[in-house]
């Protein structure tokens, strides 16, 4: 493996490397393909704010956006029609790598409305809708990890429909998504869907764990501060693998996985360096393990396959120091709950306040449109 590339030795590692974008111009233009061609990318995930940059950054969208008007959508049909056509695109470019994976890879990733993310029902509602449009084996439903929206990942599941569970901070609240997704993989066995073809992933948030815990050292300004600085996103997120590993090798679990049921994998997310003063492959090198996602913008893949030092496995053997990081935080009054409570709110407000840009932005788009028509 030494003269392999630091990408590729990163997927022998057990590492599956999805690119945190998506875009019309990736699609047609070769981009995407050449990512999987040379920087072993294995699967996409998108958010609103991803979403919100494509569409209105470019003129990709003009004819898409023209073709709605003249049917007299309005914009959030208009916006699903774009959205779910991207997604079906990128999973049918991404279907031979989750044929050859059994579709454990492969997989591309679409939200629900992000201001649905305390609406039960409601999320419920839009992941089965949004699986119908879309209409790819391949898909993954991405759904909040609110605690409103826990029941609806089980009911999701309980479909047989394949889920992302997003925008996880604490590991508390990681324990109840584990526990979300076992309880709809049992309702699914009941509802007779076969649970070798439901798949899941569970994206656990990194950098942005530092950036909050950061700001609150540096306002305490002592040595002892400083010192933990850029410690807690990696800390947090070997913990939350020690988790992963507890929980799936439980008897409950042992049940599910005879009846053909695959684990949760944990997907790193977030894994962009905000701080320049730390390495931009920080939240790649050190959170590998077997059996993870490490889902990454691109300038981090860049990184990653120009210049990443790959040792193979970074968790394993590293609980103990973790607990500690987070254990010195708090005796510094830096409040783990806190955090990951405002964490998780701001994440949701930035989504929606995405999403409602992007509603402004296409019904400018589509009124111009119907003018011109």
């Amino acid at each position: 493996m030494t003269n392999a590339t630091p990408t590729a030795q990163l997927s022998a590692a057990g590492v599956s490397i999805w690119l945190d974008d998506l875009s019309r111009e990736r699609l047609s233009s070769g981009s995407l393909q050449r990512l999987i061609d040379e920087k072993n990318v294995v699967g996409v995930t998108t958010n609103p704010s991803i979403f919100q940059a494509a569409i209105t950054s470019s003129n990709d969208y003009d004819a898409a956006i023209a073709e709605q008007a003249a049917k007299g959508a309005s914009v959030e049909e208009a916006i699903f029609e774009i959205t779910t056509t991207d997604v079906a695109d990128a999973c049918d470019l991404f279907a031979p790598i989750a044929a050859a994976t059994n579709g454990v890879d492969g997989r591309v990733s679409i939200e629900v409305d992000p201001r649905l993310a305390w609406d039960t029902d409601g999320t419920f509602a839009e992941a089965k809708h949004l699986y119908k449009k879309v209409d790819k084996d391949n898909v993954l439903i991405k759904i909040p990890a609110t605690l409103e929206g826990l029941a609806a990942i089980t009911s999701t599941l309980g479909e047989g429909i394949s889920v992302n569970v997003t925008l996880i901070f604490s590991l508390e609240r990681y324990r109840a998504v584990i526990n979300a997704f076992q309880s709809g993989l049992k309702l699914a066995k009941e509802n007779g869907h076969d649970l070798s073809k439901i798949h899941s992933v569970a994206s656990f948030f990194v950098s942005r764990v530092d950036t909050e815990i950061d700001k609150r050292l540096d306002a305490i300004g002592t040595e002892e501060a400083k010192a933990l600085k850029g410690k807690a996103g990696v800390a947090n997120a070997r913990l939350a693998y020690q988790v992963y590993e507890e929980l799936f090798s439980t008897e409950r679990w042992a049940v599910l996985a005879e009846a053909g049921a695959r684990p949760q994998r944990p997907l790193w997310a977030s894994t962009g360096v905000k701080d320049p003063a730390y390495p931009d492959t920080l939240y790649v090198t050190e959170l590998a393990a077997e059996g993870v996602v490490n889902t990454m913008p691109e300038k981090t893949l860049d990184a990653t396959f120009d210049h990443g030092v790959v040792t193979g496995d970074t968790i394993a053997g590293t609980y103990e120091e973790a607990k500690k990081v987070l254990s010195a935080l708090e005796g510094l009054g830096v409040s783990y709950n806190d955090v990951v409570a405002q964490l998780e709110t701001e994440g949701l407000d930035k989504f929606v306040a995405s999403w409602k840009e992007l509603l402004a932005d296409v019904e400018g788009a589509l009124a111009s449109a119907r003018k011109a028509s």
